[in-house]
């Protein structure tokens, strides 16, 4: 038996388990949702009809596949508290989406621009956060941000402002949080696009008499176009569904869809319009999403375009990858230098280059 058919049932199996995975937990919860979302609203458990009863036989199931309906749809094009919403939503996220792109921009291009021993860890500083509690980080924000909060205690005891502001409970704190919970999620898809740029392109264009700054915006930033839209993608489609920073920063003026569907499935028991209100508002997102990847391009451009994002999703993996390696060996090296330097031979292996590199150096 040749070693390919050895191998081919396998790679088949490997093949078909992201399918299976989408799905058991994706196509079928989605079933459930859009099920709950043609039915009505019932004083019962669960709170909606009808239900399907395998036990009750056929006939049964087709009487209540004939009850379902679209009402809860139309009650969302003619309520006013749906559309609001959703449209709150959308400039949140896109307001959000523009400040986390001029604040993590700028720092993307300053860890890129680090030397080589440097950037694990700026990496790292990026990743820290990471490490704490995500409800504990907006609850920390709250104590800063309350009447009596340090952020008041500092700015009264630099005699900036004559009376504690009113920082909680407002859109400003909102957007406060979501920035800075979202923060890595927009840097680390730029710096690994910017670390991977030549350096030779940024020379040739000062050699043709290109000033720093129109060097930058005419070879720099179109280069780093697929990293900028990854990371907008990355934060705006959460933003749009966040419930935990605006419930807790933001006043209760208006709130967003995250919040509207908690209150209808947990305090109104409508699960009905909660799932048509979230199937709605994933297809037009998606929908939205996908406008914005293809636009008005030719059908080749769009595969291209597909093919460069893949190709830049596989590059900041191996980057933020290769920097978390370096930092562990970094950390390693304080502990037990022979056994660091024994791990960092062993991967450079890996690497002809790194390797060549190394021999030729010595």
């Amino acid at each position: 038996m040749s070693a390919r058919s050895i191998f081919a049932r396998p790679a088949r199996l490997a093949a078909i388990a992201p399918y299976v995975w989408m799905v058991l937990f994706f196509l079928v919860p989605f079933g459930f949702v859009l099920k709950i979302s043609l039915s009505q609203t019932a004083i019962a458990q669960p709170p909606y009809v009808p239900l399907f009863d395998l036990t009750e036989g056929w006939g049964a199931i087709r009487d209540a596949f004939a009850a379902l309906s679209l009402d809860n749809y139309r009650l969302l094009l003619s309520d006013s508290l749906y559309i609001s919403s959703y449209l709150r939503s959308v400039f949140v996220a896109v307001t959000s989406t523009a400040i986390l792109l001029l604040i993590g921009y700028p720092i993307a291009y300053g860890m890129a621009r680090l030397p080589l021993r440097w950037q694990p860890i700026a990496m790292m500083l990026v990743i820290v956060p990471f490490w704490t509690s995500f409800l504990i980080r907006i609850y920390a924000w709250i104590n800063i941000l309350q009447h009596d909060g340090l952020l008041n205690k500092v700015l009264l005891a630099l005699h900036i402002v004559s009376a504690p502001v009113v920082w909680l409970s407002t859109d400003s704190a909102m957007y406060l949080g979501i920035v800075y919970s979202y923060l890595p999620f927009m840097i680390l898809p730029l710096y690994a696009t910017l670390a991977k740029m030549d350096g030779a392109l940024i020379e040739a264009a000062s050699d043709l008499g290109a000033a720093p700054g129109y060097a930058f915006w005419l070879v720099t930033f179109p280069l780093s176009l697929p990293g900028v839209g990854a990371g907008a993608l990355l934060c705006f489609i959460p933003i749009v569904g966040e419930f935990v920073i605006p419930d807790l920063l933001a006043g209760s003026g208006s709130m967003m869809i995250g919040q509207t569907l908690w209150l209808e499935f947990f305090t109104n028991k409508d699960w009905p319009v909660a799932s048509a209100a979230a199937i709605a508002g994933m297809i037009s997102g998606s929908v939205t999403r996908k406008n914005a990847c293809t636009g008005s391009q030719p059908r080749s451009i769009a595969a291209s375009s597909r093919l460069r994002s893949s190709e830049v999703s596989r590059d900041c993996t191996t980057t933020v990858t290769k920097h978390i390696v370096n930092v562990v060996c970094a950390i390693v090296t304080v502990q037990n230098p022979r056994s660091a330097l024994s791990a960092t031979n062993s991967s450079n292996s890996d690497n002809p280059e790194i390797t060549s590199g190394m021999t030729s150096g010595e």
